[in-house]
């Protein structure tokens, strides 16, 4: 069976490894120009990173840290796209567009409050040695 080729399948491997890579970084983009909330994650994450230089903390923490800001950063793209499709397939308020919606936010949610909790954890303690 031959594979059906889409219209993304044109040009050479390289060339179609360009093209997956700068329409990648145009989602990127979109997200920092029109979605609030990836400039509050950019924020937090500007500060967790500088937070972790400041207090010298482990390679465990770090993994943490830098594991923890791509998939929020992640997530809130999903949610995005999810919003998006969900906008392109109707424009009319619906119960299951709302849950879609409300759904793909509140994963964004979660996984904040778990970095929020993930922070608290690893630089509480750093702060109250240096109270002390």
């Amino acid at each position: 069976m031959k594979p059906v080729l889409r219209n993304k399948d044109k040009g050479t491997a390289l060339e179609r490894y360009y093209k997956s890579f700068m329409h990648a970084v145009d989602g990127i983009v979109y997200a920092f120009k029109f979605e609030h909330n990836m400039i509050i994650i950019l924020l937090a994450a500007i500060l967790a990173i500088l937070a972790g230089f400041t207090f010298n903390i482990s390679k465990v923490e770090w993994f943490f840290v830098i594991i923890i800001i791509g998939l929020i950063a992640a997530t809130e793209m999903i949610n995005t796209a999810i919003e998006a499709t969900i906008d392109l397939i109707t424009t009319k308020t619906h119960p299951l567009a709302k849950i879609a919606k409300d759904t793909a936010s509140s994963a964004s949610l979660i996984l904040s409050v778990t970095a929020f909790i993930g922070a608290l954890i690893i630089f509480v303690p750093k702060l109250i040695e240096i109270i002390k």
